[in-house]
């Protein structure tokens, strides 16, 4: 940037090169409250757009909420010479993992009904129909998710000598049993309620 570029950033608070107001990049970082304001007018659907891919609907203002508070508590960490969006996206991102990750998934536990019949089951009939019920929905299952659980739960093997045995990475056993149990799960609690 030459001396005549930085003048006219300066006066005009916004950087030629980007469109984005540099003065409002040095405002926020300085803790300047008007600044907050305007990013945020200026930032909003960029942000909510970003946590729609991540966060369900019905949390996404909640979370980007979280994002802004955290944008003003984290400012002096901001360095006005970078790119704002950027840096916002950062936090939002950061933001959306963490929501993810305390969330509670509504799963079926397998161990329930991975246990065969005992005699007063069979007399019953109960374990049985939960038995069928539970063959039928890990059917519904694509291929390697319903093997990655058959061989968790039934062939009691860990996901590590699942990924051995199949000679896949690690990371896609977690995935596929995860994705599996998730869908297992809204196969199985329509039948439940």
């Amino acid at each position: 940037m030459t001396a005549e570029t930085i003048d006219r950033t300066s006066d005009t608070g916004t950087d030629a090169g980007t469109g984005t107001g540099a003065s409002l990049n040095a405002r926020l970082s300085a803790g300047d409250e008007a600044a907050l304001e305007e990013c945020l007018r200026a930032h909003t659907a960029l942000i909510r757009s970003y946590l729609r891919k991540y966060v369900p609907p019905q949390e996404v203002e909640d979370v980007q909420q979280v994002v802004f508070a955290e944008v003003w508590r984290s400012r002096h960490r901001f360095d006005p010479l970078r790119s704002l969006p950027a840096w916002l996206l950062g936090i939002a991102h950061k933001r959306a993992v963490d929501h993810l990750r305390v969330r509670r998934l509504h799963t079926v536990p397998l161990e329930s009904t991975a246990e065969p019949a005992g005699p007063a089951e069979a007399a019953d009939g109960d374990g049985l129909a939960d038995r069928d019920e539970m063959r039928r929905a890990l059917a519904e299952l694509p291929a390697p998710q319903r093997e990655a659980i058959e061989l968790a739960y039934y062939g009691e093997l860990t996901q590590r000598e699942i990924s051995e045995r199949l000679g896949v990475p690690l990371g896609t056993v977690k995935a596929r049993t995860a994705r599996g149990l998730r869908r297992l799960s809204d196969i199985l609690t329509p039948a439940a309620a």
